[in-house]
């Protein structure tokens, strides 16, 4: 359905659904165990993938969409600068689409994208809501060249339907529309980091423009964006390492895989044995890797008052395709032949995050993501070991 993108409409809107968005940790000791939901065949299986900006969530959709098959690519023949990925069998939304102003409108209002004033709410849950019940959309497109927004694009319902951004969870309607809900959550410590990496090698930019470009977005990021993890059943978070002491280049990173119990159709990943708590330093004579070395662990924990797995890795792989000696001693992991994780690993090797948590762990909530999708709609998604 076309829709006319009007700000002046999104103030109700915003003041009815923002009092529904997590504003604080407290929350339920237990996550309840959502029904399972009965769809037909011909339903998309809805996935949500929330994070901030420049967090890898490009790299994070690639090894997801890998693990059902196909090569994601934009549509073809439509608007080079979409933002649309689809391939046989998924499709991956950016929610930046949904933008009710645009770059230049943001500068004169005085906000930053991260702002709920920004959005479109309503065009992003009827659209949603439309391809849920199997119908096309005319979507909008926010061009990222040019900071305006394009003429729409044609959207048909596939049996995966990934949306990604900053909002995913916000608006509450959105947010009862999706199976599967993941956060990637980067600490601010690694972020600064990165952002200088990039920043200041590539670009040019000062410490002090990049301080100030950190803390403009950060209370925005803060009343938005960071209290959307508390909703996810998966969160991916990434902090400096601890294996080496006051580190503060962001090269070498300890990952966390939270996951949430009593989650319809999920079984979170554990390390040796389900419920036990291990820390565990792999040997080095199976799994090279230089100073400062790599270290797992693995127990249960509770989160914003919710109980949860959480495997962790510290440190980095030298040899990728050691990862099988890891990938070994892993359960619940919801891989189809023995060493799936590695080969899928494999396939990105080049791509940021392939030697350390964040490639292995983004790379098992993809194969999640393919088991919710089988279980819920009893199909089997063929791959080639």
């Amino acid at each position: 359905m076309a829709a006319t993108l009007n700000c002046a409409s999104l103030t109700s809107a915003r003041s009815a659904f923002a009092g529904r968005a997590p504003t604080s940790s407290k929350v339920a000791t237990k996550a309840a165990p959502r029904a399972a939901l009965k769809v037909s065949a011909e339903t998309p299986v809805m996935i949500g993938l929330a994070a901030d900006s420049g967090c890898g969530k490009s790299t994070f959709m690639r090894r997801i969409t890998q693990c059902f098959g196909g090569d994601p690519k934009p549509p073809a023949g439509g608007n080079p600068d979409s933002n649309t990925l689809l391939s046989d069998l998924t499709t991956v939304v950016c929610l930046d689409d949904y933008h009710c102003l645009d770059r230049f409108g943001r500068a004169e209002e005085g906000v930053t994208a991260l702002d709920p004033k920004a959005q479109d709410f309503d065009l992003m849950y009827e659209q949603t809501a439309a391809i849920k019940k199997g119908e096309a959309i005319q979507k909008p497109i926010y061009n990222h060249v040019s900071g305006l927004l394009d003429p729409p694009e044609e959207i048909k319902a596939s049996a995966i339907y990934v949306i990604e951004g900053l909002h995913p969870f916000y608006d509450e309607r959105v947010r009862e529309l999706l199976d599967f809900k993941i956060y990637l959550d980067i600490s601010d410590d690694v972020k600064f980091a990165w952002k200088i990496q990039r920043d200041m090698a590539e670009r040019g930019h000062s410490l002090e423009s990049i301080k100030a470009s950190i803390e403009a977005r950060k209370p925005d990021f803060d009343a938005y964006i960071d209290p959307q993890k508390q909703l996810a059943d998966v969160i991916i978070q990434v902090l400096p390492t601890q294996l080496i002491p006051d580190d503060n280049e962001g090269k070498v990173l300890r990952v966390r895989l939270i996951q949430k119990e009593g989650v319809s159709n999920f079984d979170p990943t554990y390390l040796f044995d389900e419920g036990s708590t291990i820390s565990w330093i792999p040997c080095g004579r199976k799994l090279s890797c230089s100073y400062p070395g790599i270290k797992f662990f693995y127990g249960p924990d509770t989160y914003y008052g919710q109980e949860v797995s959480v495997l962790e890795m510290d440190g980095q792989f030298d040899k990728l395709e050691e990862l099988i000696y890891v990938e070994s001693h892993l359960s619940n992991t919801s891989t189809k032949f023995y060493g799936e994780i590695t080969q899928q690993m494999l396939k990105l090797s080049a791509n940021p995050g392939s030697n350390n948590g964040t490639g292995l762990f983004q790379t098992i909530v993809g194969l999640k993501v393919r088991e919710v999708y089988e279980k819920i709609t009893k199909k089997e998604v063929a791959v080639s070991a």
